[in-house]
């Protein structure tokens, strides 16, 4: 892989090193389509060639006058065919998640000057096509899925012997590995979208040196599944990895059919992040609480087993041959609920609690934390195979090839081959953020040995009016460890104390409430109960022998509704909008502080 300076090189390396059946694969009317090394390579070359005879360029490989083609879509084939095949024409392709809102559609649209654009399905179509309009740049529209009045994305394909298929290859000849190969837009929690420029050398360099650290190998019988959006970095850049690996992409269906999908493909491993990691351990302590008798006592036994587990010291013989028996007797369940097959499930986006990376890794599915934002293509860190380099609560050492420093402040500082070329159009953010090669990534952390832990967002800490900092993730990770609390802010900048919103695991509460002989009706009423409130004061103080004086949660208030992407409180990759949480909480924050 070394030698590949380019993304779309990957399946030329591929077809040279191991072709296989199964690069791509995706449900097609119930049943499992994949698409060989060879049917790529194909229908690629001739996608490629209906867009230059389409008018596309890269216009001397300049960011600026380089075409810009956007792509709205669900994870599937098409998504990557049209990612090499606007490589392999020198534009730029410009994705959008498909949960993106309109009025940011338009922003990006606009501000890209995107000249085509690629969406997934109807809904999506009809989603955004009011806004399409709008977007003065804009001349063709296509859908991967055939929509009435909507040309479609096959009709781009070139036939196999075409002629301008020799145009592709002296096009893709002369695309330097410095050329722009997307702008990738992160809002994050607030503001203005930004539009991160990566090259093919920031994509590559970052899939080669996270391939050789964590490792990756050449794995050409192995799967993995496919449900992150690929319009995040994070599952682009593992998709490189993969193909560089001849390892096989099967895309699932939706977030919704992940379970039976996992069933159905036996993967050996899949990208996630920690949100949906918290929703797989709620519904397998579901299941648990439903058991009965001695299945019951040997679910619990066995969770509290896990819990103490610690991969870099042993527990003793007698721990050990705990753990086996639990192996056999209830973690095996669940490694085969995950399709029998996983060696790895790497986790990013967000920290994720230590106590389900303890769980998992006791239970056999061994779960690798990563860290990076978009700005670095994205990987700085992750934990290795290695249990010398791995550790709970951390995100692992920087991966070969990088330079990490930390700020005087703690701020988290990155040089190498995967910083971003900029920000689109923004040569004032792009100063702000990179100084002398140093990309300053806005996170705090702090070294453990050898090994970094982030500790918060720079922008998230926060000030009492006592004058004490506190760094809020910290706090919201441990109190989510707690059964009974499904999603929690912390709050308090300029105010007397620290004190929390706190949605609860409204399905733990109504056994609870059940056993107790306490009514359960709608959520709203629920969370006014006096006796549920007292739980959550005993639960709250509970975990605040946790933390110093100041850090602790003095006063809360819990919420009927779970925060999501639909309503407006959480990114794309789930990752909380405080700024939104606290702006349309602001009433129930202020009964927090009434009376001081």
């Amino acid at each position: 892989m070394k030698e590949c300076k380019r993304l779309f090189d990957a399946v030329t390396y591929q077809l040279q090193k191991f072709p296989k059946p199964d690069m791509l694969a995706s449900k097609v009317n119930g049943q499992w389509k994949t698409y060989s090394t060879g049917d790529v390579a194909g229908i690629v070359n001739r996608f490629s060639a209906g867009l230059l005879k389409l008018g596309v360029s890269g216009n001397q490989f300049d960011e600026d006058s380089a075409d810009k083609i956007a792509i709205i879509s669900n994870n599937r084939p098409e998504w990557v065919f049209t990612d090499l095949a606007v490589q392999q024409t020198g534009a730029i392709l410009v994705p959008l998640y498909p949960t993106t809102n309109a009025h940011e559609i338009e922003f990006i649209l606009n501000d890209a000057a995107v000249k085509h654009i690629f969406i997934s399905s109807r809904e999506l179509y009809d989603k955004v096509k009011d806004i399409l309009p709008l977007i003065s740049t804009l001349k063709n529209i296509y859908t991967f899925d055939k929509v009435e009045g909507v040309a479609h994305w096959a009709d781009l394909l070139v036939p196999a012997g075409d002629a301008s298929l020799h145009d592709v290859e002296g096009v893709k000849a002369r695309i330097p590995d410095s050329h722009v190969a997307t702008i990738i837009y992160t809002s994050g929690t607030t503001g203005t979208p930004k539009g991160v420029m990566l090259t093919h050398q920031n994509i590559v360099s970052n899939a080669y040196l996270s391939k050789i650290s964590f490792p990756f190998e050449d794995a050409p019988d192995h799967k993995v599944l496919s449900f992150l959006p690929l319009n995040h970095i994070f599952e682009k850049c593992v998709t490189y990895i993969y193909l560089y690996s001849g390892i096989g992409i099967y895309y699932a269906e939706s977030m919704d059919t992940i379970g039976d999908n996992l069933k159905e493909v036996k993967p050996n491993g899949f990208t996630t992040v920690p949100r949906l990691l918290e929703k797989v351990f709620e519904k397998i302590m579901n299941t648990g609480s439903q058991l009965t008798g001695i299945k019951r006592k040997l679910f619990y036994w066995s969770v509290g087993l896990a819990e103490k587990y610690d991969n870099r010291v042993s527990g003793g013989a007698w721990y050990n041959l705990q753990l086996t028996i639990a192996n056999k007797l209830v973690f095996s369940k669940w490694r085969e609920a995950l399709g029998g097959n996983i060696s790895f499930i790497v986790t990013g986006g967000a920290a994720c609690q230590a106590k389900l990376l303890r769980i998992f890794s006791a239970a056999g599915v061994p779960v690798y934390e990563g860290y990076g934002p978009t700005e670095n293509s994205p990987v700085i860190c992750v934990n290795r195979r290695d249990n010398k380099w791995k550790k709970f609560g951390t995100v692992g050492p920087p991966i070969d090839g990088l330079e990490v420093k930390l700020a005087e402040d703690g701020e988290i500082c990155v040089k190498g081959p995967s910083v971003m070329k900029g920000y689109y159009k923004r040569p004032d953010l792009t100063a702000e953020a990179v100084t002398d090669g140093w990309l300053h990534t806005g996170d705090i952390g702090v070294w453990d040995e050898g090994m970094l832990k982030i500790t918060d967002r720079k922008k998230e800490l926060f000030k009492t009016s006592g004058g004490k900092y506190v760094a809020p993730q910290p706090i919201e990770n441990k109190m989510k460890e707690n059964a009974f609390i499904e999603q929690v802010l912390v709050v308090g900048p300029e105010r007397k104390f620290v004190g929390a919103l706190i949605v609860p695991s409204f399905s733990t509460l109504e056994k609870w409430m059940k056993r107790n002989n306490i009514p359960f009706n709608n959520h709203e009423d629920v969370v006014k109960n006096e006796k549920v409130i007292e739980k959550y004061k005993e639960i709250v103080e509970s975990l605040n022998e946790n933390f110093n004086h100041v850090e602790q949660v003095k006063k809360f208030e819990l919420l009927p509704r779970e925060w999501s992407i639909e309503s407006g409180e959480m990114t794309p990759k789930l990752s909380l909008k405080r700024k939104v949480i606290m702006e349309k909480y602001k009433d129930a924050i202020e009964h927090i502080y009434e009376g001081g």
